[in-house]
């Protein structure tokens, strides 16, 4: 096991590596670093070990690699705002691995072909509750299956998916996608009980016999704001809105349809809004675009098909189908007024201002506190202050994503594991992070990143067909042969030929190499041209 003590020295050791002279004072040692987009996922996939299967071609392995912290990746390659692109380390050389277009690939391999996921646990007895369907759900459920449990879901809406369903709408998540990789999980043996609201969770895990509880109920309830209004035309918050839509009950908004807010919730009621008739949809946001919490391409796409975004403007004011609204500046990050004021027209207002959490069924529950926003306090383990109910995804103080809610789910799983065992569950410690000026890109060529098609916008506008493609197997494969497999040894043979003394040894395919150290002089040459930096040179007696 490789120690970690030295690798702050200097990346660049060539200047200490010649003429080692008759004594070692270092020597080289195989290590792994944590990659980046390992290191950004708030799943927690190893990112990195499932690309490496998919530029081989062994695209079944790799979707079992996701299938270990991920249970859901055709969805996750749709709707994940992918942070583990934002540190990929390929961004110092052109652009980054477009990592969710593979995952999205795979998904959807998967899912043509009926892949199953491996569970080779066997029945624990332990029964475990969990509320609500949605990703941090489905999620902990899934993982607990694997681990032997047995679970039942019980879910208030009419369909499995939560947010998923009700806030993304079709064209960015189809819904034939989302269904089966429901369905996967209930295959496994997961029991999904819909039109179930729980209202007294201690009675429910009573009479169900339950030996634990995990509640993610999420956040479906629109903020309000208190706008005075004289003969007020529709006014209804964005989350009713998407879901009346997605139930097939979208009320008639009229002609022109205002949306208050500049969330990516926002962005979907306007692009929403459009596809079901409106001739204008008009997003009023009280900040610029540079302050916007909206994704920038959400905002890039909504313009794209024609919504339009009125910047640093406030509604103060509605009487009828007029709205008062007063121009904002922006100071320090924050609006402030200005004293000027303009008319809009628009026959609907959706208010898009973010969502809060119905948590009142747990006031009851003895032990479990709240946060001023209504939100669950749990612990490390996200345990609440009941022993036995855990809580997570929206309804806990966090980022409100559906690749965070997921994560949720998998560290809550193993949490209520260790709990049903008696136990506590500890994490394995993570390794250093490997950065790009620890790397030896010597091999390194420019290969831009694959793009995947778009509808043109006049196309994507007209209905709520998938706006965004698929790879191919080619391009997928090419994307995948890109990643730089940063820190962790990927057996290019590099050490085992630059080393002029022959003290690399080759273990064989899939085990990698050792060095002897009878025939090392720690010249750091195999260090020096290690393009992942998965050696290091640590002090003689060290490594």
């Amino acid at each position: 096991m490789p120690v970690y003590t030295d690798i702050t020295a200097p990346p660049d050791l060539r200047q200490h590596a010649e003429g080692t002279g008759p004594t070692r004072s270092r020597r080289p040692v195989y290590l792994d670093m944590l990659p980046p987009c390992n290191h950004a996922c708030p799943a927690g996939e190893n990112i990195q070990a499932w690309l490496a299967h998919a530029q081989a071609g062994r695209y079944e392995q790799a979707w079992q690699e996701i299938m270990v912290n991920n249970p859901m990746p055709a969805i996750h390659g749709r709707v994940c705002y992918h942070p583990c692109e934002d540190g990929c380390n390929r961004t110092q050389i052109d652009t980054p691995v477009s990592i969710h277009a593979v995952e999205r690939f795979l998904g959807d391999m998967a899912l043509e072909n009926n892949w199953k996921p491996l569970v080779s646990a066997k029945p624990s007895g332990k029964r475990v509750l969990v509320i609500g369907a949605g990703p941090s759900g489905l999620s902990a459920a899934y993982h607990l299956v694997r681990m032997g449990h047995s679970v039942e879901i019980r879910e208030a809406g009419p369909i499995a998916g939560g947010m998923m369903h009700f806030g993304i709408p079709a064209y960015r998540l189809p819904r034939h996608i989302l269904n089966g990789e429901v369905k996967r999980i209930e295959n496994m043996g997961v029991r999904i009980v819909l039109n179930h609201k729980v209202t007294d969770v201690l009675a429910e895990k009573t009479t169900g016999n339950f030996d634990a509880v995990f509640i993610a109920v999420g956040a479906h309830i629109g903020k309000k704001t208190g706008i005075p209004a004289r003969d007020a035309g529709q006014i209804l918050d964005a989350v009713q809105y998407l879901r009346e839509v997605e139930l097939g009950l979208a009320p008639k908004l009229g002609r022109r349809v205002a949306i208050y807010g500049g969330g990516n919730t926002a962005m979907d009621a306007a692009r929403t809004a459009k596809r079901l008739g409106a001739d204008e949809a008009l997003i009023i946001y009280r900040r610029d675009r540079e302050h916007m919490p909206a994704h920038d391409f959400e905002a890039d796409e909504a313009l794209a098909e024609g919504v339009k975004i009125h910047w640093l403007r406030t509604i103060r004011e509605i009487d009828s189908t007029t709205f008062t609204v007063e121009v904002m500046r922006v100071e320090n990050g924050k609006p402030v007024p200005t004293g000027e004021y303009e008319t809009l027209e628009a026959d609907a207002l959706i208010l898009a201002l973010g969502q809060d959490t119905d948590t009142g069924f747990l006031r009851a529950v003895p032990g479990i506190e709240f946060k001023d926003d209504g939100t669950v306090v749990v612990g490390p383990g996200l345990m609440t202050g009941h022993a036995g109910i855990f809580a997570g995804g929206d309804m806990v103080p966090s980022e409100r994503t559906v690749t965070v809610a997921v994560g949720h789910g998998k560290k809550a799983a193993r949490h209520i594991d260790a709990y049903l065992k008696n136990t506590a569950y500890t994490p394995e410690p993570k390794h250093p992070i490997v950065g790009f000026e620890r790397l030896h890109t010597w091999y390194r060529t420019e290969a831009l990143q694959r793009t995947q098609p778009h509808l043109e916008p006049e196309q994507a506008a007209r209905d709520f067909t998938e706006i965004v493609a698929g790879f191919t197997e080619e391009q997928a494969r090419f994307e995948a042969q890109r990643c730089l497999s940063c820190g962790n040894c990927f057996e290019c043979d590099g050490c085992f030929g630059s080393c002029p003394e022959g003290a690399v040894i080759k273990l064989g395919l899939g085990k990698r190499y050792r060095f002897d150290y009878d025939r090392c002089t720690g010249c750091a040459v195999c260090y020096e041209q290690c393009p992942c930096h998965a050696i290091e040179m640590v002090g003689e007696g060290k490594g």
